[in-house]
């Protein structure tokens, strides 16, 4: 991808799938399995002396007991760039070096979430979402109706559905489950066969629409089909 700023999803998708790496929701992610949390924590030591001076405004890590998450994106502009690209390249080659792989070899693949809110007038109640969470502005997205994201990555992002009228029969907040592209189907059939029902899948494979036996929404959503 020489001379390409930020990458096509499918270009960022194809140039770092088979090393374990999915493109979710603006970002590169996956998980290197651990023996212990003392692992874990070298790992990650590892993976940031890979990275070098680029972590800061890169690299995302999450340590668990026996696992750490590792997630990809340019901070300034909140999107993947060829350079988050060629760090999960470098990454790998570091996990690599430790004998381990990027890539769940068991559990939940990769996800990411979003919380939707239906509103008419967004700008009226993004300053209320902003303040209740604690959340500020998405980097290059401080517009009255752009989303609110957690300044320390813990939470989810929060985005706004402009309605013309107010939703009363459903549920006008509902979850964004942004999967990678190879487990959407599995992931939409396990809530199929848990009771819930497809109402939309109109914009596949973008999103598909479910909802639970009463009605409350979720989109499972991926990358395809938005470059």
């Amino acid at each position: 991808m020489p001379g390409e700023v930020r990458p096509t999803r499918q270009a960022a998708s194809d140039a770092v799938g088979a090393a374990g790496w999915r493109y979710v929701l603006g970002a590169l992610c996956t998980h290197v399995r651990a023996a212990s949390p003392a692992g874990a924590a070298a790992l990650a030591v590892r993976i940031t002396e890979a990275v070098g001076p680029d972590a800061v405004t890169h690299l995302q890590i999450d340590l668990r007991g026996d696992r750490v998450l590792v997630l990809l994106q340019s901070a300034d502009v909140a999107a993947v760039t060829v350079r988050d690209v060629e760090l999960a390249v470098e990454i790998s080659a570091a996990v690599r070096a430790a004998g381990l792989v990027t890539g769940p070899s068991s559990g939940r693949a990769v996800q990411l979430i979003e919380i939707a809110v239906d509103a008419v007038d967004i700008a009226g109640v993004r300053p209320f979402w902003k303040a209740a969470l604690g959340y500020a502005d998405e980097p290059g997205a401080t517009g009255p109706t752009d989303p609110l994201v957690d300044p320390l990555g813990q939470g989810p992002a929060v985005w706004f559905q402009q309605m013309d009228t107010a939703r009363t029969q459903r549920n006008r907040i509902h979850l964004d489950v942004s999967v990678a592209h190879d487990v959407a189907a599995a992931r939409i059939s396990a809530a199929l066969a848990a009771g819930g029902r497809l109402l939309s899948d109109a914009a596949a494979p973008s999103f598909w629409v479910l909802a639970d036996a009463e009605g409350n929404e979720v989109c499972i959503t991926t990358w395809q089909g938005r470059d």
